[in-house]
């Protein structure tokens, strides 16, 4: 079992996560939508880190700014003064991910680490909000979650990696599987942030799940949408929910007695 525990999990659950403030709500990763989201009573905000070129962080989740705002380019290759102009859908300015951290310092926020230019700043942002004990670090990237954890010079809240969710998938599929378990364990990561599939394979089973929680570890699921599909998933025992559908994860969990709303909540 691990041996650690971490504040940033310490919650009732399932864990509710609003995934971008609620991207299906509108205006994802701006401070309009994650306000909607903690007056709805989440807990857990689902964000990105982003670093201009100058070292700026950002809440941001793409690479560039084409898909979402009124301007067009890279961001790790522009100046922040190039990107502070830029609107969410036309209106909404990009949130820096201090000002987030900081306007909120009751909420819990789930960062994915998008690129590697983005660990200093993230780093410095979480020691001046003194933010440790409500992050948890993501990223698609083994090497990019390494380097995170190594920059914040004490132990915080993280999922596994990649190569972390594979070793687990193969630990519940495999009747061989102590020595994976084993350094699993060793690696004391928490959870276990998982989409439904990837690629044609299930990842999301009840041998996964009865896997991860045999070692103390728990499984977010990630993105549901779907009313009925959040049913199915928490009646598999999933320990967390991402969803872009806020109301809906609430109305799911409001009819299970599974909904436990933050002080802000309206």
């Amino acid at each position: 079992m691990l041996s650690r525990r971490f504040a940033f999990l310490d919650h009732p659950g399932p864990l509710a996560f609003a995934h971008r403030g609620g991207a299906a709500e509108g205006a994802e990763n701006s401070a309009a939508a994650f306000e909607r989201a903690v007056r709805l009573g989440y807990t857990y905000l689902e964000t990105d880190a982003h670093a201009t070129a100058d070292g700026v962080l950002l809440a941001f989740h793409d690479h560039t700014l084409d898909r979402v705002t009124d301007r067009r380019g890279r961001i790790s290759e522009l100046p922040y003064r190039a990107v502070r102009d830029a609107r969410i859908g036309g209106v909404h300015e990009i949130p820096l991910l201090e000002d987030l951290l900081g306007t909120w310092p009751e909420i819990r926020f789930n960062i994915d680490v998008k690129e590697a230019a983005a660990i200093a700043p993230l780093a410095q942002a979480i020691r001046r909000t003194n933010a440790y004990d409500r992050v948890c670090l993501t990223s698609f990237s083994d090497e990019r979650l390494v380097l995170a954890r190594s920059a914040l010079g004490r132990e915080v809240c993280s999922a596994l990696g990649p190569r972390g969710v594979a070793a687990l998938r193969a630990a519940a599929s495999t009747s061989g599987y102590g020595r994976i378990l084993a350094r699993l364990t060793r690696a004391g990561v928490p959870c276990a942030q998982v989409p439904v599939g990837f690629r044609g394979l299930r990842v999301t089973t009840g041998s996964l799940i009865r896997t991860a929680h045999a070692i103390g570890m728990q499984v977010h699921v990630w993105t549901i949408n779907d009313p009925a599909h959040m049913e199915r998933l928490l009646d598999l025992g999933v320990d967390g929910v991402m969803t872009d559908n806020v109301t809906g994860l609430r109305e799911v969990l409001t009819r299970r007695d599974q909904w436990h709303p933050g002080r802000r909540a309206a």
